[in-house]
């Protein structure tokens, strides 16, 4: 069976009118991980009284790691119950890599909750197939489908049928310290030599150049992306994938090669394989790594986030991933696509009520998002009077200027072709495998999937 590929090139003039003319009970953290309702008693005279509902909602957004947008979930699930004083909605609260593994198992024995949060394209496939999901067209009716970005719901289509709508719209810039860049007399690269300067740089003084917490490998992911990307063009890898060519191709030999020239350079933080993203961000936070590759889902944490210094929020900065010579890659295409999404569980027996609930939170999500978490949603927003951070503006200008989104490789891989490229990427990064068996065996993978 041949994989899709997505390879999103959004209409950006829609974001032009985006930006300029309309323009995880208790969780870890000590916060509170539910959120109830009040009770049928005090309905309002003359309503029709209706029967007490539950939806359990599962998500990805710790008060810890994600305060703007956990807060934000309670704040709208505030004025969903206000409005439906009869719901209750019981939350569970997960990292992002427990989340997946809480999934997953509960998928097996069909206990989904009622609503909750998956990604696009190949991680969804099984669920979808599965009967798992249930068809969400019924709740785009009404003018609610013409409000998202051109290119962000059609990734959670299959079968000319939604199963998801999704919440963010993300790339993957390279942030990085601009205290430490001018310490050094370092300049923003604009090809990979100069990069590669960077990282020798800050290697001989002492400066861990990238953050990275390869532990949940699809961190590693996004280095080997953009590589493959700039070497071979934005159809290498995803031709690799959809079948229409192969992963055993020189460019991607060369992106693989590439993975190993930095570790031997020691480009990334000590111990980084073994370290989850947590750990690594915080390695740039502390300002002990100077670099920092991740989607634009961290910018909140650069903007607006108060338990983050003031200080430290001023001096970081983010470049676009360099471009190599000789190679195809185009210095404005990006590694990123669409984030997470709702989902309602088919098997629901509030199945209705949870369709309403995220009616109701995408229509308030948007400009909530911008403003209270600085998280760039999947729908439009008028942005003409909301004053958001200079950072934020100018990933959004970046984004205008797109020739290309690729969606993340693990993502538009079925599960299973998706285990064996994060596991080749640990090992990868490990120097555990070459280039050349690295390639290989995706290529085996992505050849019995046809």
């Amino acid at each position: 069976m041949k994989k899709k590929a997505y390879s999103l090139c959004i209409v950006w003039s829609v974001f032009l009118l985006f930006v300029l003319a309309a323009c995880g009970g208790t969780d870890s953290d000590g916060t509170s991980g539910e959120q109830q309702g009040a009770s049928n008693d005090a309905n309002d005279a003359g309503s029709e009284e209706q029967a007490d509902v539950t939806i359990d909602f599962m998500h990805l957004w710790p008060a810890g790691t994600s305060a703007g947008q956990n807060r934000i979930v309670n704040e709208i699930i505030d004025q969903y119950i206000e409005e439906n004083p009869h719901v209750t909605i019981e939350q569970e609260v997960l990292e992002n890599e427990q989340y997946k593994n809480k999934l997953q198992v509960v998928s097996s024995s069909n206990q989904l909750p009622d609503v909750g949060m998956t990604w696009p394209a190949g991680f969804m496939e099984p669920y979808v197939k599965g009967e798992l999901f249930a068809p969400l067209d019924d709740v785009l009716d009404g003018g609610l489908q013409e409000s998202f970005v051109a290119g962000t719901l059609e990734a959670y289509e299959m079968d000319d049928t939604f199963y998801a709508l999704p919440l963010e719209l993300n790339i993957a810039p390279v942030y990085y310290n601009q205290a430490i860049f001018a310490d050094y007399d370092l300049d923003v690269p604009e090809t990979y030599d100069d990069f590669l300067h960077i990282v020798d740089t800050l290697v001989e003084n002492g400066v861990a150049p990238i953050a990275l917490g390869n532990r949940d490998r699809w961190t590693g992911s996004l280095w080997y992306m953009y590589l493959a990307d700039r070497y071979g063009g934005p159809d290498a890898l995803n031709s690799a994938i959809d079948r229409s060519g192969t992963f055993e191709t020189q460019e991607l030999i060369d992106a693989a090669e590439s993975i190993v020239d930095l570790v031997e350079r020691d480009a990334f933080n000590r111990g980084f394989n073994g370290l989850n993203n947590d750990e690594a961000k915080a390695e740039f936070l502390n300002e002990t790594a100077a670099m920092y590759l991740m989607g634009s889902w961290e910018l909140p944490n650069f903007t607006t986030n108060d338990e983050i210094p003031q200080e430290f929020r001023d001096q970081v900065g983010f470049f676009k991933f360099p471009t190599i010579d000789g190679g195809a890659g185009d210095i404005d295409s990006w590694v990123g696509g669409p984030g997470v999404g709702f989902f309602v569980a088919e098997n629901s027996d509030v199945k209705e009520e949870a369709k309403d609930f995220i009616r109701f939170f995408v229509e308030k999500w948007g400009e909530q998002a911008v403003t209270g978490a600085g998280v760039i949603p999947a729908t439009q927003v008028d942005t003409d009077a909301i004053d958001l951070p200079d950072l934020y503006i100018d990933v959004l200008s970046e984004l205008n200027q797109a020739t290309n989104i690729t969606l993340f490789a693990d993502v538009q891989m079925s599960a299973g072709v998706a285990e064996t490229h994060l596991n080749m990427i640990q090992s990868l990064f490990g120097q555990e495998v070459s280039p050349e068996d690295f390639a290989k065996t995706h290529e085996e993978a992505l050849a019995d999937e046809e």
